[in-house]
């Protein structure tokens, strides 16, 4: 399946984010975009590559009414030789696959959607920077189209990527944050959507996270949504626990936690760093024992937009408990470190993970 560009000339081309300035997260965006529509009569359509700009959606799509829709995120990063590493993000295209079918729309190519992004970024290496913990950012997406009232799946579809370049997720980079546990709210519940990345799982997390940030805390972690006991993610990333200095335990997949891809990076990578993980059903009060007496020496987010961040605080029933000494751990920072110089290509990658777009 090919991929038409469409022409954008010199003198509409966007100015660049002051490389001196703080670049922010998500809020700038490059000059092009991928499209692709796909309807029930004619399946996938032609795929473009066109100029940035907004959607003309009539105001009973069903995306408006029903949230039909679910998106990706992976970046690139911008390596020493001034060339662009992609990082696992044919992962990021199955993962897109499994949201589809969850969500009872048209899955795409792989080989195809990893190309569209590999050009659309090859096309808009411009805007990759390469200030210390800046990427750009890709959001794929797919949204229902058509202008339709009434709860059922097909009609049309519009599957669309966009680039962002952007600084690190949380404004202190890579520095402790704080974690208050829900026992009131949930996430997700066995049998939802909690394992692929629909819109509607972020949507009705706004109002855990703005009562936490009023608070005092950067982030939410859930509890499981029958029993209230056991550990699944917190809002905007998977979460781990250092055991004693050497043992890193997540709670295992459950359905309603999404399989992220810097988690599934973290498990696999770990070892060759000198320490054991595991997968578990992690059960809260076991976490808060292990806080009280040290045990539990470090915990740490995993995902795209943060990377690695680590907590240096958890909020639970109205006192905080300390991880650690309440800093950075080592076992973050080496994973950080060692995650990062591979996503950056300033180490060589063992695993196989990057893929290098050749820029003049």
């Amino acid at each position: 399946m090919s991929i038409t560009v469409l022409p954008l000339p010199d003198d509409k081309l966007k100015p660049l984010p002051d490389p001196d300035a703080a670049l922010p997260f998500g809020q700038i965006f490059t000059d092009r975009m991928y499209t692709h529509e796909w309807t029930e009569a004619n399946g996938w359509g032609d795929a473009k590559i066109e100029p940035y700009g907004p959607l003309s959606l009539d105001p009973s799509t069903s995306v408006f009414h029903y949230a039909q829709e679910f998106f990706e995120g992976t970046k690139a990063y911008r390596r020493p030789d001034g060339n662009i590493n992609l990082f696992r993000t044919i992962e990021n295209c199955k993962r897109f696959n499994q949201s589809a079918r969850r969500a009872v729309m048209p899955e795409v190519d792989i080989e195809h959607h990893f190309e569209a992004i590999r050009k659309l970024v090859e096309l808009e290496n411009r805007w990759v920077p390469n200030g210390a913990g800046q990427s750009l950012y890709i959001r794929p997406t797919m949204i229902a189209t058509a202008p339709r009232l009434g709860l059922k799946p097909g009609g049309s579809y519009l599957h669309f990527v966009i680039l962002s370049p952007s600084g690190a997720y949380f404004v202190d980079g890579f520095n402790p944050v704080s974690v208050y546990i829900s026992d009131e709210f949930v996430r997700a519940v066995p049998g939802g959507t909690g394992s692929v990345k629909m819109g509607g799982n972020y949507a009705a997390a706004i109002y855990v996270a703005q009562q936490v940030y009023d608070k005092g805390y950067h982030q939410v972690l859930y509890l499981d949504g029958i029993e209230r006991k056991y550990i699944e993610e917190v809002g905007a990333m998977n979460i781990a626990f250092v055991m004693n200095g050497k043992h890193i335990v997540t709670p295992k997949l459950s359905g309603s936690i999404l399989p992220g891809i810097t988690r599934k990076s973290v498990l696999e990578m770990a070892p060759d760093l000198g320490y054991t993980v595991s997968e578990e059903r992690i059960d809260i009060n076991d976490i808060v024992k292990g806080l009280e007496t040290g045990d539990v020496t470090e915990a740490f987010g995993m995902g795209t937009a943060a990377v690695i961040a680590p907590v240096d605080k958890f909020g639970w029933k109205g006192k905080d408990l300390v991880v650690g000494a309440g800093g950075v751990g080592p076992v973050a920072t080496n994973l950080y470190t060692t995650l990062t110089d591979i996503q950056y290509g300033r180490i060589a990658d063992p695993y196989g993970w990057t893929h290098t777009i050749e820029v003049a």
